[in-house]
């Protein structure tokens, strides 16, 4: 999914000057998710790729260093803050996938929690 919005945005001159997200709401049977690279303003969709914003709120947040095969561990890690500090989650979370890097333990990933408000 993601390279049809990297298609569109080189053929479209908007600049991406974000990272690539995943946004995911509700949990399996019902989940839900959307896939996005950051640009700097709005345009008109175009087919699938439409124009979207993150969660706003109260949001959990830490971030993953290492190969995307852990990122488990770290929404674990989120979950088990709220449970230890009386938050509620959402349902609605959402990774920023940081600069990549041939290196895994170079790569970081930003992962929130939208918290109940």
């Amino acid at each position: 999914m993601l390279d049809g919005v990297w298609a569109f945005l080189r053929g479209s001159g908007l600049h991406a000057d974000g990272h690539n997200i995943m946004v995911y709401r509700n949990n399996v049977p019902d989940l839900e998710f959307e896939v996005g690279v950051q640009v700097a303003r709005t345009f008109e969709p175009v087919g699938a790729v439409v124009p979207s914003s993150l969660p706003q709120g109260r949001a959990a947040h830490t971030i993953h260093r290492g190969d995307y095969a852990g990122l488990g561990e770290a929404h674990d890690a989120i979950a088990r803050w709220c449970r230890t500090n009386g938050q509620t989650p959402s349902g609605t979370r959402w990774e920023v996938y940081g600069d990549w890097d041939e290196d895994p333990a170079n790569v970081q990933t930003a992962v929130y929690w939208l918290l109940e408000s």
